[in-house]
């Protein structure tokens, strides 16, 4: 196996444990169904498919997909019975509220099937940050930051919609930004 063969099989393994851990755990360790993984390496292949072939379209097959469009740079996201696929760069921040998550856009609400630490994980690559327990940011969609009461910050977002980024996570934004 070539080195650049190595790092997307690693990539694609620390990406995905997460996922196969759900899938084990619920329905391999059941006994409920088995998963078959092929992996089929050729330098030949001139792009990179993924085939997932099943009996139906269960919730756990839509987590999968969902997870794989992640690495694409886009997001699946639920509104009103339909399903949307978004591109990550459209999102402003995503909160949880009574367990569950919420993605907003400039001018709609999604609802995402992931966790809000899920979406944490797979986001900050993409330039987004944890501003409390609650609510991951995009933080270029920060408009203006003022500080407040016991080392808050308040935060505007381009859409007019402000945040509290709490204490706990007020220096790591600092951080990020580059400001004391």
């Amino acid at each position: 196996m070539a080195f650049q063969e190595r790092n997307v099989a690693t990539y694609v393994g620390r990406h995905c444990q997460r996922m196969w851990d759900m899938l084990f755990y619920n329905h391999i360790g059941k006994g409920e169904w088995d998963l078959k993984i092929e992996i089929n390496v050729n330098a030949e292949n001139e792009e990179t498919q993924v085939k997932i072939s099943c009996a139906r379209l269960t919730p756990e097959i839509e987590k999968i997909l969902a997870t794989l469009r992640m690495l694409d740079r886009q997001l699946t996201v639920y509104r009103e019975g339909e399903m949307y696929l978004l591109d990550v760069s459209s999102v402003i921040y995503a909160e949880s509220i009574d367990r569950k998550t919420f993605v907003y856009t400039r001018k709609e609400v999604y609802e995402s099937g992931f966790k809000l630490y899920e979406l944490e994980q797979q986001l900050e690559k993409c330039g987004f940050f944890r501003a409390n327990k609650s609510c991951v940011v995009q933080l270029k969609c920060i408009r203006s930051l003022k500080m407040d009461l016991n080392r808050k910050i308040r935060a505007t977002l381009e859409n007019g919609e402000q945040i509290m980024i709490s204490r706990q996570y007020a220096e790591e934004l600092k951080k990020k930004l580059g400001v004391k």
